[in-house]
């Protein structure tokens, strides 16, 4: 069996779930290939997209979330032939000539562009493949409702009326969650991680600013600080080197950790009593699989606005605002230590620590 995996270079997300599903494929001893379907047109064009898409989030969100709002409520024209038009004639051609020749049994999309690409060749008989679409938030974003596929997975099934309102049909939705690392389905006590990590057996809170290290890290980081509690902080900066180098050059009064893009975010969650982060789908999923409680900051207008709301309207995390910022959410967390253990079993009932081995099961099964 082989498995075509498309890609989108929009975040670390896209291609995050992708490399998770390829990982848990490969356990099964089935064969499967990731390609970045910007990539496929023109590099320089996914240097591009990827920019844009950190510019936009990054320097001007405000103008990133007039423009999803705009686009998430004018209602679908159902016209998937605007991402062919992006994609070309010529290019089109091309991938179509690699897929008949890669021959893969089913396709997964985890962005809604390479959706609507496949959508468009087979609809035009191009090709012929069954299709699955992996919705990578906690909402439903637009456009994939303009995607003709066979199957789209989601975070929960509490998105089943958001899908439907979309007009697609119940029987299409597998909402298996989002597709995640196997390592983030085991959990070691708080005490052993720590030890593991040669840190203090004391209250920990796990700092994440996304890869790019994303928001007003640094002032948080100082609202935390001023706390009277006893506490530490792990504060993982991604690629984000500067915010590194600063973090690292102040005096704290507490013990803060600081690293920068690590591969064992899933100890240091097993570690902590909470996590601080942005509220991507990605990083949302594990600490869920991971049973541990988010509190958001800094979300990105937009998709992640969405995933605040769906978090917070079902009791898995605290929000954090203008008025209702950082240290006051870890102060009232604090005060009452009996609310930790119910959120906690909360958070745990949303976790889909199996996404990944459950998906590419029903694909094994069904192709």
């Amino acid at each position: 069996m082989k498995v075509l995996l498309l890609s989108v270079p929009t975040g670390y997300g896209h291609h995050q779930t992708a490399l998770s599903l390829q990982d848990c494929f490969s356990k099964m001893n089935i064969q499967s290939h990731i390609v970045d379907i910007c990539e496929y047109v023109n590099p320089t064009f996914a240097k591009s997209v990827s920019k844009t898409y950190l510019i936009s989030t990054k320097f001007v969100p405000k103008t990133y979330g007039k423009i999803y709002r705009i686009v998430e409520t004018k209602g679908s024209k159902g016209d998937y032939t605007i991402a062919m038009d992006i994609f070309g004639a010529l290019t089109a051609k091309k991938f179509t000539d690699y897929i008949n020749e890669y021959n893969p049994d089913v396709i997964v999309c985890t962005h809604v562009f390479s959706a609507q690409i496949v959508t468009a060749l087979r609809h035009r008989k191009l090709i012929d493949k069954p299709c699955i679409g992996v919705v990578t938030d906690f909402t439903t974003h637009p456009y994939w409702e303009d995607s003709d596929i066979d199957y789209y997975v989601t975070a929960s099934d509490l998105l089943n009326n958001q899908m439907m309102k979309k007009g697609i049909t119940v029987d299409k939705i597998l909402p298996y969650g989002i597709p995640i690392k196997e390592k983030f389905s085991h959990k070691l006590s708080k005490e052993e991680a720590r030890h593991r990590l040669g840190i203090k057996d004391k209250n920990t809170i796990l700092v994440m600013t996304g890869s790019m290290g994303f928001g007003k890290v640094v002032d948080k980081i100082v609202q935390i600080d001023n706390l009277d509690q006893d506490m530490q902080l792990l504060c993982v900066c991604g690629f984000n080197k500067k915010l590194k180098a600063e973090i690292e050059s102040r005096k704290w009064k507490k013990d803060v950790h600081c690293f920068g893009f690590v591969d064992n975010i899933d100890l240091m969650m097993d570690a902590s009593d909470c996590i601080v982060t942005k509220p991507g789908g990605l990083t949302i999923s594990e600490s869920l699989a991971k049973g541990i409680i988010p509190i958001l900051i800094d979300p990105i207008p937009g998709q992640e606005d969405r995933n605040a709301e769906f978090l917070v309207n079902n009791g898995i995390a605290i929000k954090t605002s203008e008025f209702f910022p950082i240290d006051e959410a870890i102060y009232q967390l604090v005060l009452h230590p009996e609310r930790i253990p119910k959120m906690e079993e909360q958070v745990r009932s949303f976790g889909k620590p199996h996404a990944a081995k459950d998906l590419c099961e029903f694909i094994a099964n069904t192709y």
